[in-house]
């Protein structure tokens, strides 16, 4: 929620169907891939939609950085950004690797 609440209003209007949109969207499909991915009877299938949510981290992330590279947010906001963003997808990376372990610590 920070990202839509504290980075994406900062953003010039005239983003608010491009870029704004992108990172609305980004942000929301990484709980809505997990969500789905606990519906699947394997793990194989649910790491397939972990893949997906962290696809979206990364999207996010580029997405901020931009934003920061055309003064549209601070560094100092797109580096808590980043820091989050980066908490996620070491989140995502571990489930991961322990799902593709067979459910063993890796």
């Amino acid at each position: 929620m920070f990202i839509k609440k504290n980075i994406s209003t900062q953003f010039p209007k005239e983003e608010r169907f491009e870029l704004t949109s992108q990172l609305t969207r980004a942000s929301l499909s990484i709980p809505l891939n997990i969500v789905e991915g606990c519906g699947r009877f394997t793990d194989k299938d649910f790491a397939h939609f972990l893949d997906n949510a962290l696809g979206s981290a990364n999207e996010i992330d580029y997405c901020c950085l931009c934003a920061s590279e055309l003064k549209y947010i601070s560094e100092d906001d797109y580096l808590k950004v980043n820091q989050s963003i980066n908490e996620v997808r070491a989140m995502l990376i571990s489930f991961l690797k322990f799902l593709r372990s067979g459910g063993k610590k890796p």
